[in-house]
């Protein structure tokens, strides 16, 4: 979850018609992440916003399925990574294993993504493993770095789609995200779930954690689910592999390498609970050091007075390479889908190879 959250109703804007949520604090974002959770006071008195936000989303959907509003079908497959509910739940390492995945099965697959919090003054934005991450923003540079694939990134993702098409002659497109950007027409709908969270209080935003009602998934292919999947999903496991030392790469732990080690963990991700839960499983003792999704970490934010290793995530660390020190760490995690999903994804791009669904 971003420090300040604008709900956009338009396909690319984040700025018209929107409800801001200031979660500028790490106690303000746990805070409002528990009201999600549960019927809470808060999650009562944001109940009209979040009512309205439903209708309008409802209704700028069936805009773009009745034509109202254009939606662009390109001349190549597109497959949508994205969930219904606001912060983390395991799209980024999907769409990573996926875009290997059909690697291996002859295709050459391009990335696309928003470039959150990218301050690039023109898009799209091609991106390399050492862009620069203020032009194009943390997620972009990883998805560059372990998709082995070409990654263009803007805020339309049309553009975006276009540039893979016709710069790095991709056959098939995979968004990061863009679930609710129906101005992209789509080949496959993928949402992922967590398998935790669920769907909170199935309030939608500003009351709960919903982007749209929990019945638009049934008009999506294929629910996968982050943990334990429910009747009609798909399971997903993200397993951590290895620690990868910021200031030396080629240093590496095993990932039972710091078992037994109290260390300071570091999360500016959408669920950082998840983070701090794989590094219990691995017998670490976490001092937690949170921060809102797509923070900008400073020197100061990651090196504390004691000489304790520090562990982070991989989208945190290509944020902090430049003044991290032998003592920091990230943890690198592996998406593995159950079977199915890959089957699922190729029977899907052989029956609609040339033809993409409406939303």
């Amino acid at each position: 979850m971003p420090a300040c959250i604008a709900f956009s109703l338009g396909p690319i804007s984040r700025s018209s018609m929107s409800v801001e949520v200031n979660l500028s604090s790490p106690g303000r974002l746990a805070t409002y992440s528990q009201h999600w959770c549960r019927f809470t006071w808060l999650s009562l008195l944001l109940l009209p916003l979040g009512l309205c936000y439903c209708l309008l989303t409802e209704v700028r959907r069936l805009c773009y399925r009745l034509g109202v509003l254009a939606q662009t079908a390109l001349e190549k497959p597109v497959i949508v990574i994205g969930n219904i509910t606001v912060g983390g739940t395991g799209k980024t390492p999907l769409v990573i294993w996926l875009a290997r995945y059909l690697q291996g099965h002859g295709y050459r697959p391009g990335i696309i993504a928003r470039g959150y919090r990218g301050r690039a003054k023109s898009w799209p934005q091609s991106v390399g493993a050492d862009t620069d991450v203020d032009l194009v923003g943390d997620e972009a540079v990883l998805l560059a770095r372990q998709g082995a694939c070409p990654v263009v990134v803007g805020p339309n993702r049309i553009a975006s789609a276009r540039a893979l098409i016709d710069k790095h002659g991709c056959d098939v497109i995979i968004s990061d995200d863009g679930l609710q950007h129906y101005a992209l027409g789509r080949t496959i709908e993928i949402a992922v779930i967590d398998g935790q969270r669920r769907f909170g209080n199935g309030l939608c935003l500003p009351a709960g954690p919903l982007r749209e009602r929990v019945g638009r998934l049934k008009t999506i292919d294929i629910r996968i689910t982050n943990g334990l999947p429910r009747q009609g999903e798909l399971g997903l496991a993200i397993h951590p592999e290895a620690f990868i030392n910021l200031k030396k790469q080629a240093n590496r732990k095993e990932s039972t390498g710091f078992a037994g080690e109290h260390v300071h963990a570091v999360a500016g991700i959408g669920n950082p609970d998840r983070f701090y839960s794989q590094l219990e499983t691995l017998n670490i003792t976490l001092e937690r050091h949170i921060f809102p999704d797509h923070y900008h970490y400073r020197e100061r934010d990651i090196h504390f007075a004691d000489n304790r290793a520090v562990i982070m995530t991989e989208k945190d660390a290509v944020k902090c390479e430049q003044f991290a020190t032998a003592n920091d760490w990230y943890l690198t995690i592996k998406a593995e889908p159950e079977p199915m999903f890959g089957q699922a994804i190729l029977a899907r791009l052989q029956e609609n190879s040339d033809g993409q669904k409406t939303t």
